[in-house]
């Protein structure tokens, strides 16, 4: 990779919107789907296990939803394989079509005290195809970002990947606080928390329609040839870039701690175990998350100007020193304004790495590799560390040790600043 100057740094350069919002929307359904699972996870996990233990049906609605994260690199090699030879477009029609589907048949599946345990296997299956197909989303989705920028504006463009996802999450955030407020805890146990799925679904035909007038990138036209001729794709990433795992493994490790942390894990271990008022921590959630999409476009635009690696240093710095005492404003039946400082700083905060991680992750690996090469390590890493965190703050806090979750997140802060330490600048850089 050689840095060389793009004109579009010198000229008045216009934003594609149309074909960034029809990319980002198509991803933002899916983080929808993806993400009312956990966010109503609190309200239907009696519906498929024994309800009789509370406690233990939420861990093994978090289990299914820890088990199904595990498929994630299975989708990100196969479906990012797909996308390396056969196109990103053609790859990010099969992977929305996977979550349409499995938000569909969750939201019509009968329940555990009708036909036992089949309910839970049936979940399981329900969200093995969404992990499939989230695993190809974000490596597809971020290499389609990355290359269709002008170099010295790929920050800016990868912004949009979690401005779509914010706006996904606030969706799901809204959702959840029209229908707590709307229906009772029984309601929504029984059926409320359908509605969220069949949306879902509903909202995945959308994505698709939108996605067909997608064109590919001339960097994929380019590379094809390339591309089809490798051989062991998933082994020459770890032979010939194997600095390049470690680093993607290095920053991942946090941000998909951040990610699940703030907008997964909390909300059941504030609901369930520090009795906060569901509303509330919704409401929350939604501020937090307003403050999330703001702050996506200016950090993506920072990065650009002063440089990837400065943004991520700061970001895995500050979680280490303030993640613990950000944890215990989440006390016992939690204020208002607690549970929105939580939100809004960790939110706040996570933007400095999520605006640009479609570029830091692209940068990485050439053409002919890319999609593969981050759907198989990134998704490996979201699977060891994302998937498992609202299992393991739920069993930490039925084990009364909850602050053991968040010395844990420290801890991977920690060594997500270290790995950053021996990260290249990248600001500017040709993909390769």
């Amino acid at each position: 990779m050689s840095q060389v100057s793009d004109p579009a740094s010198t000229e008045r350069h216009q934003l594609p919107v149309r074909t960034l919002v029809a990319a980002s929307i198509g991803n933002a359904i899916e983080w929808f789907d993806w993400t009312i699972y956990a966010t109503f996870a609190v309200y239907f996990s009696s519906q498929f296990f024994d309800k009789s233990s509370p406690t233990l049906a939420l861990i093994g609605t978090t289990s299914t939803y820890a088990l199904a994260f595990f498929f994630r690199p299975l989708g990100g090699i196969l479906l990012g394989r797909l996308a390396d030879v056969r196109g990103r477009r053609w790859a990010m029609l099969v992977t929305i079509l996977l979550m349409a589907g499995g938000s569909f048949v969750i939201a019509i599946l009968p329940t555990y005290q009708m036909v036992g345990w089949l309910a839970p296997i049936l979940l399981l299956l329900a969200r093995i195809a969404q992990g499939l197909s989230l695993g190809g989303e974000v490596s597809n989705a971020s290499a389609y970002l990355a290359e269709i920028a002008p170099s010295s504006r790929r920050g800016r463009y990868s912004s949009f990947f979690y401005i779509s996802t914010g706006i996904a999450l606030l969706a799901a955030g809204i959702l959840g606080l029209v229908l707590t407020t709307t229906l009772s805890r029984p309601e929504l146990e029984t059926w409320g928390w359908r509605i969220a799925f069949l949306v879902g679904g509903l909202l995945g035909l959308l994505g698709l329609w939108l996605r067909r007038t997608l064109a590919e990138t001339e960097q994929f036209e380019e590379n094809a040839e390339r591309a089809r001729a490798v051989r062991n794709p998933l082994l020459l990433t770890l032979t010939q870039h194997p600095k390049a795992v470690l680093q993607l493994f290095g920053f991942t490790l946090l941000s998909t701690l951040c990610f699940y942390t703030f907008f997964s894990a909390l909300t059941p271990f504030a609901v369930q175990f520090r009795q906060a008022d569901g509303s509330e921590v919704f409401l929350a959630l939604s501020i937090g998350t307003v403050v999330f999409i703001a702050l996506q476009y200016p950090m993506g635009a920072a990065a650009d100007r002063f440089g990837r690696k400065p943004q991520l240093l700061i970001w895995s710095g500050l979680m280490t020193v303030i993640t613990v005492p950000l944890s215990l404003l989440i006390t016992d039946r939690p204020p208002l304004l607690n549970l929105i400082i939580v939100f809004s700083v960790g939110l706040g905060l996570y933007t400095f790495m999520s605006s640009i991680a479609p570029a830091i992750m692209s940068e990485l690996f050439p053409t002919e590799l890319r999609a593969l090469g981050i759907g198989a390590w990134y998704n490996l890493t979201v699977a060891l560390f994302g998937g498992t965190a609202p299992l393991l703050i739920s069993a930490l806090s039925a084990a009364d040790r909850p602050d053991l979750f968040f010395w844990y997140v420290s801890g991977g802060a920690l060594i997500a600043f270290l790995i950053i330490l021996t990260m290249p600048e990248t600001k500017g850089r040709q993909l390769m």
